[in-house]
């Protein structure tokens, strides 16, 4: 059974680059950048699905990470001859003006000094309740906010970078989400996955059997902030531009909305989340144009796009609270012993 899953993953991974090198060939520009953003967005949802889903904290910082990843990934990434034109309010560091990377190395510095500050931050913080934690978290992600407006030598205040290198193309997008998935799925079937959930369902259970809670919330925490801090310097690297306005809590919202909308604790509730909601963003587009009936128009409204989620999200939370899938996991399991019990139906 291993090995036929491990074929199947194998197969999986194949499928997958076949798809994205036939895409680069027949897809424009506007839907590739909607499967790059579809990519991006699984990381995320992924990262605060281990926090929040299967550690059960209740986390709005996500912004604040994904920021600290961008804004390192690109410092790295910008050549000296690009920030000397871009720092204009004043001009950048020494350190800051030399900084130069490769761009997985810009990337994995993203995510790793976006865990530093997860477990600087995390170590006070994950020892109040979820009501506030979420609250502290969300001041977490503000005060990285206001300080990138107001640290104009490293992330040059509020004009920020423009014309970062694109280097987040379709291959570099899905093989950072195939590793998220990877990681985030084998981490969860492990020891330290079983603690997760034991925390999540009752703390109190947990210190009891002799758990140290603390350090494996600042784990999961850390983790977390890694994979989001990742997913910002993608980000980054994507739209080709990134201000302090960028990462305000919308941009948490959008990650919670996936994570909620899938189901808090199943991986493949934000892979399905993930692809659906971002097609959907950019799809009720529509909603925020002017709407022409005859001769009369209706006007677009700006932010209309965020009502409509905004509404299916309170429906979800009231009439299906577990999300789509709930804590159910698709698995080659089941699909092995479908395909064997129609075999053995049409041997007999």
């Amino acid at each position: 059974m291993q090995a036929q899953r491990t074929i199947l993953n194998l197969l999986a991974a194949a499928v997958l680059g076949l798809f994205l090198w036939w895409a680069e060939g027949h897809l424009d520009g506007y839907k590739i950048q909607i499967l790059n953003l579809i990519a991006v967005n699984i990381i995320l949802a992924l990262s605060l699905n281990l926090i929040y889903g299967f550690t059960g904290m209740f986390s709005l910082g996500h912004a604040g990470f994904m920021a600290i990843g961008a804004y390192v990934c690109s410092v790295l990434i910008l050549d000296p001859a690009q920030k000397e034109m871009l720092f204009i309010l004043e001009p950048a560091y020494t350190w800051v003006q030399q900084a130069q990377a490769p761009f997985f190395v810009a990337v994995m510095a993203g995510g790793l000094a976006a865990a530093f500050f997860g477990v600087l931050v995390g170590a006070p913080l994950l020892r109040l309740g979820d009501d506030y934690l979420g609250m502290a978290t969300l001041g977490f992600a503000e005060i990285v906010r206001v300080l990138a407006i107001n640290l104009p030598r490293v992330t040059n205040g509020a004009l920020g970078f423009k014309g970062i290198p694109g280097h987040a193309n379709l291959w570099w997008n899905y093989a950072w989400c195939v590793f998220t998935l990877f990681f985030v799925v084998r981490l969860v079937a492990s020891n330290s996955g079983n603690v997760f959930k034991a925390i999540r369902d009752d703390e109190s259970a947990a210190k009891a059997m002799g758990i140290d809670v603390f350090r494996h919330k600042l784990l999961s925490f850390s983790l977390g902030a890694f994979f989001a801090g990742v997913g910002g310097a993608l980000l980054g690297s994507l739209v080709a531009t990134i201000d302090p306005k960028m990462f305000n809590f919308v941009l948490t919202f959008n990650v919670l909305m996936i994570v909620v909308t899938g189901g808090l604790g199943s991986i493949t509730g934000s892979v399905v989340a993930g692809v659906v909601i971002t097609i959907l963003l950019e799809w009720l587009r529509v909603v925020e144009n002017p709407l022409f009936i005859g001769d009369w128009e209706l006007p677009g409204i700006p932010g209309m796009r965020m009502v409509v989620f905004s509404l299916a999200l309170i429906c979800i939370i009231l009439f299906r609270r577990e999300g789509f899938m709930g804590k159910r996991e698709f698995n080659w399991g089941w699909l092995l012993r479908s395909l064997g019990n129609k075999a053995g139906r049409h041997g007999s």
